[in-house]
């Protein structure tokens, strides 16, 4: 009826129908509620967007250390690695071994993106000068280090939020310091191995050695 027009039903009929209208409301209400109905409603983990692969993750831009903007864009064509580390951490040692890694494939197109996280036992309180100067003092790093960063939660930066995303076994939040990332000359990650996995461990330095190649 026009929404301005008057219900001249008689009070019986017009009972009925509001309790129909009711009962409607309440089965709708209940469906979808169910936790079928819920998840149906749920977007995918990760879409597209545009032209974009779901796994693309240079397309950010990012603080370095010094705080100078850096667009990812530029290492597309470069196998990456993405790394979450920490200088107080009982893995901290391995950015002797990823020097050493960026020292060896460097040349052939291999390039390191480091981003320091306070996420996991509050080992890296320091500030960006200070993780730094602790870099390269204690290690000679000379791999790119960004600007301190959250990797896990509601707070975590977008391009850990898109990593934690993609299915499995390449997603989910990192679940200590020195998580690893590989990231194929296309830009897409490809590859994730675990903290206790060694930059030079076999398994890794194959799948690089791979992507070099490709």
């Amino acid at each position: 009826m026009p929404c301005c027009s008057i219900d001249t039903r008689a009070p019986a009929a017009l009972a009925a129908a509001l309790l129909a209208t009711g009962a409607i409301a309440a089965t709708l209400h209940l469906t979808a509620s169910t936790p079928g109905a819920r998840a149906a409603e749920q977007p995918a983990a990760l879409q597209p967007v545009g032209d974009r692969h779901p796994a693309d993750v240079l397309h950010y831009t990012i603080d370095n250390i010094e705080g100078e903007p850096v667009q990812l864009e530029r290492f597309r064509g470069r196998v990456v690695m993405i790394v979450n580390v920490a200088s107080r951490c009982g893995l901290t040692p391995q950015y002797a071994q990823l020097q050493a890694l960026r020292e060896k494939y460097h040349e052939v197109g291999f390039e390191i993106l480091a981003f320091p996280a306070n996420d996991f036992g509050n080992q890296e309180p320091g500030s960006n000068r200070q993780i730094a100067e602790f870099c390269e003092t204690t290690y000679g790093v000379e791999f790119p280090l960004f600007t301190k960063i959250t990797v896990t939660g509601d707070d975590a930066h977008p391009l850990y939020k898109q990593l934690a995303a993609l299915d499995e076994p390449l997603g989910g939040q990192p679940r200590w310091n020195f998580t690893k990332f590989l990231v194929n000359r296309q830009g897409h990650a490809v590859a994730r191995y675990e903290p206790r996995t060694r930059p030079d461990a076999p398994e890794l330095i194959e799948k690089l050695e791979a992507l070099l190649a490709e």
